[in-house]
């Protein structure tokens, strides 16, 4: 399954925005504050990886946009990328559409380090991420909860943790081919453990009886967790924390992320 990031997806600047909002909202009563929010300098935001599947690898490239232009996909033309891995892996990417690059069909290897090079508009921009090594997604399970007379009904996986080392991991749910929710996570008090973890996402407001839930999991490393895991915090309605862009492994300041993944899916009819 191909890559793809920002799940729960956020409007480039936006938590700028929420940070001028607020202040707004705190001063309002006294005086009126006019924003100009066309003026922000565009940023370059990448977003790509490489998995254990033998399959085309993607990588998209884009820029930031201003708050009055519709929620769109400021793809860049004319990039050079190039993946290059610990192994002696070369792999040079070619432009399908506006902003989207492609490798040929390679699958990386666990324990293989791998640098993405993007050169674009006169700039070069790098990020480095290690494969870990798999581990499988056994089993997919329900969970119901009832609050308050409601009864919700989450996706549990199951899985078991290596002992002895560290993992992180990040899991995706979806539901008729399209992101519904993903999570990051890890093993801190797992470790070595049979896991039986649940996917607090409601599935019951989506789905009926019948319906065929999927989860990708996906073993990443530690600065792709930590990406996902803010990117998380960030979009949180239950754990409010103080907005920031999720911390980037690419250098000169570009946005987005690059992770060497291992992928283990399973698919369950909800009931």
């Amino acid at each position: 399954m191909t890559y793809s990031n920002h799940y729960r997806k956020i409007k480039p600047g936006a938590v700028f925005l929420i940070g001028i909002l607020s202040l707004t909202i705190l001063t309002s009563c006294e005086k009126t504050i006019d924003l100009n929010l066309d003026n922000v300098k565009p940023v370059i935001v990448i977003d790509g990886g490489v998995n254990d599947l033998n399959e085309v690898q993607v990588v998209r490239i884009s820029t930031t946009y201003s708050f009055t232009e519709a929620n769109k996909f400021n793809g860049l033309a004319g990039a050079k990328v190039v993946l290059t891995g610990s192994d002696g892996t070369i792999v040079n990417y070619t432009e399908k559409t506006t902003g989207i690059y492609n490798s040929p069909k390679f699958k990386g290897k666990p324990g293989t380090t791998y640098k993405l090079t993007v050169n674009v508009q006169g700039q070069t921009y790098t990020a480095i991420s290690t494969m870990p090594q798999k581990v499988i997604l056994n089993l997919l399970t329900f969970k119901e909860f009832t609050v308050v007379d409601k009864t919700r009904k989450y996706v549990a996986i199951i899985y078991d943790d290596p002992p002895g080392v560290d993992n992180w991991y990040h899991s995706i749910v979806r539901f008729k081919g399209k992101v519904k929710f993903d999570v990051a996570t890890d093993d801190r008090f797992n470790n070595g453990n049979k896991v039986n973890d649940v996917i607090f996402y409601d599935l019951s407001k989506d789905m009926v009886p019948g319906d065929t839930v999927a989860v990708e999991f996906q073993c990443v490393d530690k600065a792709v967790h930590r990406y996902f895991f803010s990117l998380g915090q960030n979009l949180s309605e239950t754990q409010p924390v103080s907005p920031a862009n999720p911390p980037s492994n690419f250098d000169n300041n570009a946005l987005g992320v690059f992770s060497a993944y291992t992928t283990s899916s399973r698919k369950a009819l909800f009931r």
